[in-house]
């Protein structure tokens, strides 16, 4: 069974190395082109080539800029392979690519509930209970190909985005394995359309917060944890909180206690207790230490 595999993030790679170890030919990996990253603007390579280049594995990278690139569809065909597996690449695959060998898309929702590209995000700003991995056959369509199969996750009151990304790969790898040796026994399923929505590509400003209802609060802390972080008007970022209460009226980011390290900080419903906070441009510290340092008290509010 030769696979050429399709990703980007480390949520593919773990699906990635899980094929590694059942021994399946994987002839090719496709992946993003490396980008620069942070102030120096190092070029860095996506990771799940930086996992092939620390194992020494010696299969082919290809990191075309966009898979309708002159070249890349006869390099395609010329690889043979009998499964596409796609998790997470990053890019749309052109019907010519899709028409070569089927194309398996391992996508972190339980489709057709989150198609896009934050289906994670989603599940968790929603409050969910439940989210999963669905893997489905591709086609030109954003996420609506007819569905091969599902995994499902717990999604517990204190998960956040990371931990539910970790989970999520996890659940993808078992799933992925299941499927290719079960293939020809499946009967793909069409999706329901009535039920389909679409969740858009997180952009930084979607982590300005107000302290408008507690709960909302804490779901965008966890869902947007890894990035763009959470924060203030004043670009004052929330690095750990949690729920103090849910139901009680209080003015809007009124500090209302502060302990040895924490505080307290109404919501207009709600109030929510911090313990770390980061200031523009400087390191992360404790909040108590912060607002001493702001000559911040009880009844002032956090900024």
């Amino acid at each position: 069974m030769r696979i050429i595999f399709m990703g980007t993030p480390d949520y593919a790679t773990t699906i990635f190395e899980n094929l590694l170890q059942e021994d399946y030919e994987i002839v090719a990996l496709f992946t993003q082109p490396d980008k620069k990253v942070g102030r120096k603007q190092i070029l860095t390579p996506p990771h799940i080539k930086q996992f092939c280049l620390d194992n020494g594995l010696s299969l082919p990278i290809y990191q075309p800029n966009s898979l309708k690139d002159i070249g890349c569809e006869k390099t395609v065909k010329d690889l043979k392979p009998d499964f596409i597996i796609v998790a997470a690449y990053g890019q749309i695959l052109p019907k010519n690519i899709l028409d070569i060998a089927p194309c398996i898309n391992l996508h972190a929702s339980l489709l057709p509930k989150y198609r896009g590209a934050s289906p994670i995000q989603q599940a968790i700003l929603n409050d969910d209970k439940y989210t999963g991995v669905t893997a489905m056959m591709m086609e030109e369509g954003l996420d609506s190909g007819d569905i091969l199969g599902f995994e499902y996750v717990e999604i517990t009151s204190k998960m956040d985005v990371s931990k539910l990304f970790n989970k999520l790969s996890s659940a993808a790898a078992k799933l992925t394995i299941n499927i290719l040796k079960n293939f020809n026994k499946i009967l793909p399923k069409q999706q329901n359309l009535s039920q389909a929505n679409y969740c858009k590509k997180i952009v930084k400003n979607d982590g300005m917060i107000q302290f408008l209802d507690a709960k909302e609060f804490y779901q965008k802390f966890k869902a947007y944890k890894f990035w763009p972080g959470i924060f203030l008007d004043s670009g004052l970022k929330i690095k750990e909180c949690e729920i103090a209460d849910c139901d009680l009226s209080n003015k809007s980011g009124q500090i209302l206690e502060v302990k040895k390290d924490f505080i307290i900080v109404g919501c207009e419903k709600g109030a929510i207790k911090i313990t770390q906070v980061q200031p523009s441009s400087k390191k992360a510290m404790n909040v108590v230490d912060y607002i001493r340092g702001s000559r911040l008290e009880i009844g002032n509010n956090l900024s």
